[in-house]
């Protein structure tokens, strides 16, 4: 390889994303992946013959508030989506639904068939939410800039003129407090939490209040699913990519990123093969990247500061069901299986979880969300049989006794929580594929089982993640760049900190 070319280390969506916008400014592009597919936490595979799961990624959102697909034309390379809508539906024990929509007044109108007064609470609710969500929308975006900073004040401006102080307090803190503040009870607040857990954060998590103000950007902007599971998102990347010229490498995994008077000069395979480099931007976990790639580790302040960031033990365990017919919830309507559908009847339940997960213990009683995406796209699974992809937020990375030993109570408890709810599910199920955290360390190399690289908390969120240092996407070392899940803004399906730091490459020249 020539010295001219530009390495992304890793293949995940941003990686993806970053290499196809320098692809497209002419620059010469390597991906290189380690595992033998690319994708990372957007990967959808057979984990049961016939059926098609997605590992860990079900549902975008974030990506479909920019600008990214439609500049990378990823339709044109095969991307659809489709709207979940509702986009959550919450399936209490007791009976009661209470379905989301995209709409805000026919979210009220349900919530308001069991409890008027709840009903006004959540409008409420969404009417302080919906301005936050606009002011921090231009970062999620990439778009903080003069041109947008008239809107943006504006937004601040209405969101702070009604208690300022009472406004800053609900926005610092914890997400258990401010739906108690705002939500008259667990009818809303329990499924509102479940999904404001789906982002990794904990209830009691100071700073969290952000994900539950979330709630209101599904009502915005919508929550979506790629035909064909999470993996279209990255087969369109790819095939974007091999259009604009860049060249993508699996079972290509880096062992040590070399530099050469204080600027980066190579990567070496695990293989031996070294390729020369003028610039590498690192779209995997930025501890492996900066701490345990780079050849000598990232030193100073800037390495103190990252080996410091944190992930919590609290990850996700995912179970994929393969089922010869949809969860029967009494009383449901044809729309319940199109987005999530959450089993999280109390806050206090998810509370508790969190505390249990972290100390190592797989919780007493198991926070549970499920998504059936074939229920929107027969593609997944055979005629007439659909796919469960059942998520527990609040899982130990690591559990006492080792998850070997603990996966069938993880797997048998959770079926009995979609039985109590659906009955006649357990009959249902032709095949059950567990995806526990360790399995997310060894298979996707998520180490401590975090897709998202580092807890999303107040202080590693924007340009804080992963440390203010880094919040650029530079790093002291020449023609270096961090992407991925644990860099700015955000984790999940974002595809920002892919675009942005193949901005800042190219700004540099």
């Amino acid at each position: 390889m020539s010295a001219g070319i530009d390495v992304v280390v890793g293949a995940g969506h941003n990686g993806l994303v970053a290499a196809c916008y320098l692809a497209r400014a002419g620059r010469d592009v390597l991906v290189l992946e380690a595992l033998d597919r690319p994708g990372g936490g957007s990967r959808t595979e057979e984990t049961v013959p016939g059926y098609r799961f997605d590992l860990h990624s079900a549902a975008h959102n974030i990506l479909n508030m920019t600008d990214i697909p439609a500049e990378l034309d990823l339709a044109g390379a095969g991307l659809v989506y489709q709207e979940m809508d509702p986009f959550s539906v919450a399936v209490h024990a007791d009976g009661r639904r209470v379905r989301f929509f995209r709409s805000i007044d026919a979210t009220v109108a349900s919530i308001a068939d069991h409890d008027a007064d709840e009903a006004a609470a959540y409008r409420r609710f969404m009417d302080k939410s919906v301005p936050i969500i606009r002011t921090v929308l231009p970062a999620i975006r990439g778009e903080v800039s003069p041109r947008v900073l008239p809107r943006q004040v504006a937004d601040v401006v209405r969101t702070l003129r009604h208690q300022p102080l009472t406004t800053v307090r609900d926005a610092v803190g914890p997400y258990d407090a401010l739906l108690r503040r705002w939500l008259a009870s667990d009818l809303t607040r329990g499924p509102v939490a479940a999904f404001a857990a789906h982002a990794g954060v904990g209830p009691t998590v100071s700073g969290g209040a952000l994900f539950a103000y979330w709630q209101a950007a599904y009502h915005l902007f919508g929550q979506w699913h790629a035909r064909g599971g999470a993996q279209s998102l990255i087969d369109a990347l790819a095939a974007r990519l091999a259009s604009l010229g860049g060249q993508l490498r699996c079972s290509a995994p880096v062992t040590r990123i070399e530099t050469l008077a204080g600027r980066v000069s190579a990567v070496v395979l695990e293989d031996g093969e070294r390729i020369a480099a003028r610039a590498v931007v690192t779209a995997i976990d930025p501890k492996v990247a900066l701490l345990g790639l780079l050849d000598p580790p990232l030193g100073g302040d800037a390495g103190t500061d990252l080996a410091a960031a944190r992930r919590s033990n609290v990850v996700q365990a995912v179970i994929h069901v393969a089922t010869d017919s949809l969860p029967r919830y009494p009383g449901c309507t044809p729309g319940d299986w199109n987005g999530l559908q959450s089993y999280v009847d109390h806050l206090d339940d998810l509370s508790a979880a969190w505390n249990q997960a972290e100390a190592g213990l797989l919780p007493d009683r198991l926070p549970l969300y499920a998504f059936t995406a074939s229920a929107l796209d027969a593609s997944l699974a055979p005629d007439g049989h659909h796919t469960v992809y059942l998520a527990c937020p609040a899982a130990p990375a690591t559990v006492v006794g080792g998850w070997p030993a603990r996966v069938e109570e993880l797997v048998e408890r959770s079926i009995d929580t979609v039985e109590s709810r659906a009955p006649g599910f357990t009959d249902s199920i032709k095949a059950i594929a567990p995806f526990t955290p360790d399995d997310m360390q060894q298979q996707g190399r998520w180490p401590g089982a975090h897709p998202m690289h580092l807890d999303l908390s107040l202080d590693q969120l924007g340009p804080f993640r992963p440390t203010r240092r880094l919040g650029g996407w530079r790093t002291p070392i020449g023609g270096l760049y961090i992407s991925g899940a644990g860099t700015n803004p955000t984790g999940g399906i974002a595809g920002t900190p892919g675009r942005q730091a193949a901005r800042a490459l190219l700004s540099d020249g």
